[in-house]
């Protein structure tokens, strides 16, 4: 996929930078409250920790005499009490934090999937879906465990390491000192290799997306996989991607397990040199065994703070990586967006149209003009065919109705709005598309003929499938309208998938209707039960009509004939064969083939 970069920090920041994750820090701050309270209970808890070395220190010191049962007991309760204020904080820090994490993540997941919704079709032209569909997955669950888990445990231990600090000074200023100077050589490590595991991070999140927007892409085409015997070549495949991402994968595994084995043989290196110096202080009567206890707990701690942090070091360097990608994406602005003041459109609609001197190609391949110096315009209420070989740009020109696209040149009006000036949410509301592989989600039949209206009643969405000749084998479906066609469709047929397409364009109502190649999936009888719907909702509304079976455009108004990105001929049916030039020799082609049917249509409609 080629990646698209932004204009922002990070789009700036280097790949798998800890910068990445600062596009993120709103998300945070809407939640101060529930931080402030994770935050007072991560202080009690560590308090409550930092209470044992004392209490140690006092029982050493004083003995295990008889006479002293009673301030044993008296300490051992006290103790009790100091564990039960550290396992209630403890819990209270743990569904604080962790329910943080999957709340800024669930944020972070929507406005994501709404950003994606808004970006121009060019973006999705480069882009693979797996592939995002990976970073709103496993990139966001990545950032959960930062803000959730990780989290936790860096503030945990980042007050723990303080607090034992401060306390081992106040023990012993001199067996300080020299863990003291342990943690520069402890931490340098820690600051060195961060870059390098979050490389490996990122590379690692990069090839597991691979693997993903294969696997997107083959799942959902497995009837062709499995009608073409391509089952084995298509497991090879994707054990190749997933392999590629297991080597990354255990590349940044291994970076993170020696920065491990470092950081916790130094920190607790460095315990084990204390307690033999410590030890020495003792026989010479410098300090109290007690007080070396004491001391040596809080260095414990201290030197397991340091050690948790190290490990979560390596989980927030592989969050930023995911931060990276999923930065990236935010940071794209949408090509097609509304300018900051949109022209309006005229109201009531008219629903006019009109090209006029329009260039164009696809980002994508941008070295070839699809569309050169075309211009037509199409009144309110007129029906326009266009028609032509394969690869003339027909469907461009829907394209760029609807503002998928802007011209490289030229302009497009509705109602005599320039669209680059209007907002494209406004000029979509006024046109009904019927492509010709039409998409159906997995929802119920109801749903998706209400994917334009979704507030239409029951009695508008069968009053739109009866128009679309689809109410015959909805009401014969287990559960009539409410029945599940699943992924895609695949329940359906292609001419019922059609028909639901078509339904849905009626129930939008809108002024300007599109059909590109609207009955091409439908057989004989259902075709004309479509056409006569269609003709009765084409009526003093704008229809554009794209086709290649030219029997069902003999009635238009007009028909325009597009060659190589440009229309070579204009006219009624009737004119345009005695013309006898592109269209004449395609409808020769055609009918002729098609035999009487066709041939009776053509001779109706002259």
């Amino acid at each position: 996929m080629k990646r698209n970069r932004g204009t922002g920090d990070a789009a700036r920041a280097p790949r798998g930078s800890l910068k990445a994750l600062k596009p993120l820090l709103p998300y945070v701050r809407r939640y101060r409250g529930r931080i402030a309270l994770g935050v007072l209970a991560l202080a009690v808890a560590s308090a409550a920790t930092l209470v044992v070395p004392e209490a140690v220190r006092r029982l050493v010191d004083f003995g295990f005499s008889e006479d002293r049962a009673g301030v044993i007991n008296a300490y051992f309760s006290a103790m009790v009490a100091v564990v039960a204020v550290l396992a209630l904080a403890s819990g209270a820090r743990y569904y604080l934090v962790m329910t943080l994490g999957e709340r800024i993540v669930a944020d972070l997941r929507s406005d994501l999937y709404a950003h994606l919704t808004r970006l121009d079709a060019g973006f999705f032209d480069r882009s693979q879906t797996g592939e995002l569909v990976s970073r709103l997955t496993a990139d966001t669950t990545q950032l959960k465990a930062t803000f959730g888990s990780s989290a936790s445990v860096v503030l945990r231990n980042l007050f723990l390491f303080v607090g034992a600090v401060a306390m081992m000074v106040e023990s012993s200023p001199k067996l300080s000192g020299f863990v003291l100077l342990a943690i520069p050589v402890i931490v340098l490590p820690l600051v060195l290799s961060g870059r390098g595991v979050r490389r490996r991070s990122r590379a690692a999140q990069d090839r597991l997306a691979d693997a993903m927007s294969f696997a997107t892409e083959n799942l959902g085409a497995m009837r062709t996989v499995q009608a073409f015997g391509a089952e084995g070549v298509s497991t090879a495949r994707f054990d190749r991607a997933v392999e590629g991402s297991y080597r990354a994968s255990a590349l940044a595994s291994r970076a993170r397990a020696l920065l491990t084995v470092v950081a916790i043989f130094l920190a607790f290196g460095s315990v084990v040199g204390v307690l033999w110096f410590g030890a020495h202080e003792v026989i010479a009567g410098r300090m109290s065994g007690g007080l070396l206890s004491q001391f040596v707990l809080y260095a414990v701690f201290g030197a397991s703070a340091l050690g948790q942090l190290s490990e979560v070091v390596n989980e927030i360097s592989a969050a930023a990586g995911a931060a990276g990608r999923l930065s990236e994406i935010l940071a794209i602005a949408p090509a097609i967006a509304a300018p900051a003041v949109p022209a309006p459109l005229p109201r009531p609609a008219r629903g006019s149209i009109a090209f006029e001197r329009v260039g164009f190609r696809y980002p994508t391949r941008d070295r070839d003009a699809v569309v050169s110096d075309l211009s037509f315009a199409v009144r309110p209420g007129e029906r326009v065919a266009i028609v032509g070989p394969s690869g003339a740009g027909k469907s461009t020109l829907f394209q760029l109705l609807t503002r998928f696209y802007d011209p490289t040149d030229g302009r497009v009006l509705v109602d005599g709005v320039d669209l680059r000036d209007a907002d494209p949410a406004a000029v979509r509301a006024r046109i009904a598309l019927v492509p010709q592989d039409p998409a159906i989600f997995s929802a119920s039949v109801a749903d998706n003929i209400r994917f334009g209206r979704p507030g239409a009643s029951d009695e508008e969405v069968r009053a739109a499938a009866e128009r679309a000749a689809a109410w015959d084998f909805v009401s014969a479906m287990p559960d009539g309208v409410e029945t599940l066609v699943g992924e895609r469709g695949t329940t359906l047929s292609g001419g019922q998938r059609q028909r639901l397409a078509i339904a849905r364009a009626i129930l939008k109502d809108a002024p300007i209707l599109l059909l590109d190649e609207a009955t091409s999936a439908l057989d004989a009888e259902s075709e004309t039960l479509v056409q006569r719907a269609l003709d009765e909702v084409m009526r003093g509304r704008t229809t554009l009509v794209i086709a290649h079976r030219l029997a069902t455009v003999v009635t238009a108004d007009r028909i325009l004939v597009m060659q190589g990105g440009a229309i070579v001929e204009e006219g009624t049916h009737g004119s345009l064969l005695a013309r006898d030039g592109l269209y004449a020799r395609l409808a020769r082609l055609q009918f002729d083939a098609q035999g009487p049917r066709a041939s009776s249509s053509a001779a109706a409609a002259e």
